[in-house]
C-alpha cells in the first residue's frame, strides 16, 4: 500500500557510530538508494537484534509485551510512520486497528520500528523527513559504522554488564 508524501522502507541493518559509539538503525528502501540511519539506545538496539535474528529470550522483552497486548486486546498493527525531524529528534507514529476503528498513537521510532518487526508491519518514512535528513541519494561514502546485526549473545551480555548509566541518551 502506497502512502502520499512517505517512502516504504525497510531495517536495512543495525550499526554502531564509530564516534559516539551509539546503536543507529539504518532504513532502506527497496532499491536502497534511499537511506535513513537514526540513532538509538543500547536498550532498542538489542530488541532490534534480537527479533532480526531470532533470537527467542526466556521472558518477554518490553516490545513482545506490548505484541501480545496488541494481540490480546483484538488489534492489529496497520503500519508504522516516522512522520517528522524536529531539533534532531526523529518522531514516529504506530497507526493500528481496533475493531474496525483506526487509532494513531505517537511514539518514538525505536520504539516504532521494534513492534514494526515484530508485528510483519510496513514502514513508513515522510518524504520531509527524508529531505531534513539529507539521505535522498545514495550513502555517502566515508567511515563505515560497526556491524552490529551478528552481535553474538555472549558478547552482548558482556556489552550488557559493562554499560554505565552514563552511556544512555534518556536518563532517568
Amino acid at each position: 500500500m502506497e502512502r502520499e508524501g512517505f517512502v516504504l522502507m525497510k531495517v536495512g541493518g543495525l550499526a554502531l557510530d564509530p564516534v559516539t559509539k551509539t546503536p543507529v538503525v539504518v532504513l532502506k528502501d527497496d532499491t536502497e538508494k534511499l537511506n535513513l540511519p537514526i540513532w538509538i539506545g543500547l536498550l532498542e538496539a538489542t530488541s532490534m537484534a534480537t527479533q532480526l535474528e531470532g533470537i527467542k529470550m526466556a521472558r518477554p522483552m518490553t516490545h513482545d509485551l506490548l505484541k501480545g497486548m496488541i494481540e490480546e486486546l483484538g488489534a492489529r498493527v496497520q503500519r508504522i510512520e516516522v512522520t517528522a525531524l524536529k531539533d534532531n529528534t526523529f518522531y514516529a507514529a504506530i497507526h493500528f486497528d481496533v475493531d474496525g476503528v483506526a487509532h494513531s498513537l505517537d511514539s518514538r521510532p525505536s520504539d516504532a520500528i521494534s513492534l514494526a518487526l515484530r508485528t510483519s508491519s510496513p514502514i513508513y518514512v515522510a518524504r520531509e523527513v527524508l529531505e531534513a535528513s539529507s539521505v535522498l541519494n545514495e550513502q555517502t561514502p566515508g567511515e563505515a559504522a560497526q556491524d552490529i546485526s551478528d552481535v553474538s549473545p555472549e558478547d552482548w551480555e558482556k556489552i550488557l554488564e559493562t554499560l554505565d548509566p552514563d552511556d544512555f541518551k534518556y536518563k532517568m
